[in-house]
């Protein structure tokens, strides 16, 4: 079945040229036990109509062939591609990708069909939503439009491998560019304004989970979603193994992404002590309540034992920072400050990385030692007294 190309609306002469009409190319593609006859229409010359028709028969003689369908990127995403998704990703991540397709990519691109998108679109698109991509007004941030498009490249990606696309298109498109990590400042706080926040919030409910998350560098969700059954106050260590999340803001129990962020962490003795006076604390308040001791129950919690949701345990630090009159920084950057202040005091940059359950210790030079400029003045100073000390 090699196909044949034919003259539509046009006027056959007495010589067997047409004049008028356009050409339509046809062949024959294997379906199940059968056949089923497809077609590319509009050329405005027979020659251009063989050269697609050629085409077609070399990539199915290769086996790179794409069958033409009607589809819509927007039916793809979200009747296709996400619900299969479902399965294979964090809930967290899943969620993500949903908001960012439903929020972003269908009403910008969803209409188109799926075997016409191109780099072309994308890229006009990706300047759109820096302009003013924003629900708040304004554009998205350069990271935010990077994160859309690696789920579309996600996507069509998918979409190649089923050929359902002949070429990912997103891959020559040009996706906006991100500062590498240690390329942008971090905020971070000082030693003095580090105890500033801490005393200032001590009475709070929450102040020992805020002094755990300054003292070790825990991600938020970590700190959430530790259990006592994880924490040895007598040999001085929590054990990193579950994590609390925010889905749509639901409140969702879950385990660190990598084995590396499922890790073990020794505390200071300032922190045992606040520990131990808030483990003692709790257990009063959940015998008033008839709750009773348990092991598997959380270390923060509310009253009645259930999970402090993620976003109120932030709203509640930016409260605070700004009642005590500080400089004002996220609940993240705890962790970043954690990090910095951890390798001035002259911490090697391993033991950092495993502390804060980086993937490599590479990456934890990358992103800190830029805001850690000590670091590399005194690698100076040292290798100077090496070459022109006094030294044996």
């Amino acid at each position: 079945m090699k196909g044949s190309v034919r003259n539509r609306g046009g006027k056959r002469l007495a010589n067997g040229a047409y004049r008028g009409g356009t050409w339509t190319a046809y062949w024959w593609d294997e379906e199940g036990d059968g056949a089923r006859q497809r077609s590319k229409g509009g050329f405005k010359s027979k020659a251009a109509a063989q050269d697609h028709l050629t085409a077609v028969l070399a990539a199915k003689k290769e086996a790179t062939y794409v069958a033409p369908a009607k589809g819509t990127f927007g039916e793809y995403l979200t009747e296709s591609w996400l619900p299969a998704q479902r399965q294979r990703l964090r809930v967290s991540t899943f969620d993500d990708y949903t908001r960012r397709v439903r929020q972003h990519i269908v009403p910008a691109l969803g209409g188109f069909p799926l075997q016409e998108l191109s780099a072309t679109h994308l890229d006009r698109f990706y300047a759109d939503l820096l302009e003013d991509g924003s629900s708040r007004g304004g554009g998205l941030a350069p990271k935010s439009v990077r994160n859309v498009h690696i789920i579309i490249r996600k996507a069509l990606a998918d979409a190649t491998r089923k050929r359902l696309v002949a070429r990912n298109v997103a891959i020559d498109a040009d996706a906006p560019r991100i500062p590498a990590h240690g390329d942008t400042d971090l905020d971070t706080w000082t030693p003095e304004e580090l105890r500033a926040f801490l005393a200032g919030v001590k009475e709070h409910a929450l102040a020992p989970a805020y002094l755990l998350s300054a003292s070790t560098g825990m991600r938020r969700g970590e700190v959430l979603g530790l259990r006592w059954e994880d924490v040895d106050l007598d040999t001085r260590t929590v054990a990193v193994r579950h994590t609390i999340l925010n889905v749509g803001y639901v409140i969702t129990p879950g385990q660190p992404k990598t084995a590396r962020g499922r890790r073990t962490i020794s505390l200071d003795p300032g922190t045992v002590a606040v520990l131990r006076a808030h483990r003692s604390c709790q257990a009063q308040q959940r015998m008033a309540l008839g709750l009773g001791a348990s092991r598997s129950s959380l270390v923060f919690c509310r009253s009645d034992g259930t999970p402090v949701h993620p976003d109120l345990f932030s709203k509640t630090f930016d409260r605070v920072v700004k009642r005590l009159g500080l400089r004002r920084v996220r609940l993240h950057d705890l962790r970043h400050t954690y990090a910095t202040l951890a390798l001035r005091a002259g911490v090697d940059a391993k033991t950092v990385s495993a502390r804060l359950g980086h993937s490599t210790v590479a990456f934890t030079l990358d992103v800190y030692t830029k805001a850690v400029p000590q670091l590399d003045r005194e690698a100076a100073d040292q290798v100077a007294d090496l070459i022109f000390g006094d030294g044996p």
